[in-house]
């Protein structure tokens, strides 16, 4: 049976080293379990049954492999010593007989995009990025549609347009909005992805490197490695759609409090085919997981055993390629979520009659 293995690491310190082990959660105070984290070998988690292809038949089974480092504790370690970390993930999956790695939330964002760590294996690796752009653009669509929100009269941001999952939802976006603001740190990288939006045909862009520029913006997707909360209430025009695809989340959990005029969705959510048992719980529905986890299984359905979405630059042909497969297998676009929580359509219609007051 072909088989994969995939990380994830503390997103919430005490609320997922808790979900491990109980005890230590409740006892440890967070700023104990950012230092210890520094010390703890990778976990496996679990074993993973149950997956199988609406296209196939086939079925999978993998492991998901926990590396302890906080997200806080990648931005302020060395970057040798987080890939010495999630390499050492990468041998404990070879020893379980993976053939091939993805890698969850910030292991895939820290250093150069998975390079290193492919470099470094013997398996194929995956950052899972590919699948995710093209999932985030379908919920930023749906959650637009809800909203009424027509994409080519409105001005729709990406938040992070110069990594590797902005600079692809970017071009995929293009061709069916008005106006694009790309956001980013780094003027330089903005530039070069405004060459790509043109060519997609989305002539009117423009670049920032202030994230509240999102306030002119009917839509905004968000997809950055700030380690969370970038976003605040005040930052949003009333009636915005939000699609958050980072982990940590971008957007803060003050806007669900402060915010009841405007719709924040959860990016890069699927539904796994088959009766999947992760063997773990790490925050989702049963039957639920992100875009970049379900990107490593449609490999493992395929037996494409090699490095796929790595790097900072993402190929939009392996884009459609990873999202053509992944609907053969049949994974398709969960139901939209928001803070965790599933998206009632009551709330929508809250929202709208709030926005047209």
């Amino acid at each position: 049976m072909d088989s994969f293995a995939f990380i994830i690491h503390p997103i919430d310190p005490k609320r997922d080293v808790t979900r491990k082990y109980p005890v230590l959660g409740k006892i440890l105070p967070e700023p104990t379990i950012h230092f210890l984290s520094r010390f703890w070998p990778p976990v496996r988690l679990s074993h993973v049954t149950g997956a199988r292809s609406m296209g196939t038949g086939k079925e999978i089974e993998g492991w998901l492999i926990a590396v302890p480092y906080t997200t806080q504790r990648m931005l302020t370690l060395p970057a040798k010593e987080v890939y010495r970390k999630i390499i050492a993930a990468g041998r404990l999956a070879e020893s379980l007989g993976a053939k091939i790695l993805g890698l969850g939330a910030y292991t895939s964002v820290i250093g150069d995009g998975g390079r290193t760590i492919a470099n470094a294996l013997d398996i194929a690796v995956t950052s899972g990025d590919s699948y995710t752009a093209a999932i985030s653009v379908y919920a930023t669509q749906k959650a637009a549609r809800l909203m009424e929100i027509d994409l080519a009269q409105s001005v729709v941001a990406v938040v992070g347009a110069g990594g590797a999952i902005g600079q692809a939802v970017s071009q995929l976006l293009a061709p069916s909005i008005g106006r694009m603001i790309l956001i980013g740190r780094q003027r330089e990288s903005l530039e070069l992805v405004v060459d790509k939006v043109h060519a997609m045909g989305c002539a009117d862009v423009v670049i920032s490197e202030d994230v509240s520029t999102i306030s002119t913006a009917e839509v905004v997707l968000t997809v950055t490695s700030s380690g969370g909360n970038l976003i605040q209430p005040e930052m949003l025009r009333r009636g915005a759609v939000v699609c958050d695809v980072s982990r940590p989340r971008d957007v803060s959990w003050q806007v669900s409090r402060a915010r009841d005029d405007v719709l924040v969705i959860d990016g890069g959510l699927v539904r796994v085919p088959g009766k999947i048992h992760f063997g773990f719980d790490y925050g989702l529905p049963a039957d639920l997981t992100y875009g970049c986890f379900a990107e490593t299984m449609t490999l493992a359905f395929e037996g494409l055993f090699e490095d796929y979405s790595v790097g900072k630059d993402l190929s939009l042909e392996k884009v459609r390629q990873i999202d053509a497969l992944a609907t053969h297998h049949g994974f398709e676009l969960a139901a939209l979520r928001s803070f965790e929580k599933k998206l009632d359509e009551s709330l929508i219609e809250k929202i709208k009659a709030k926005v047209q007051r």
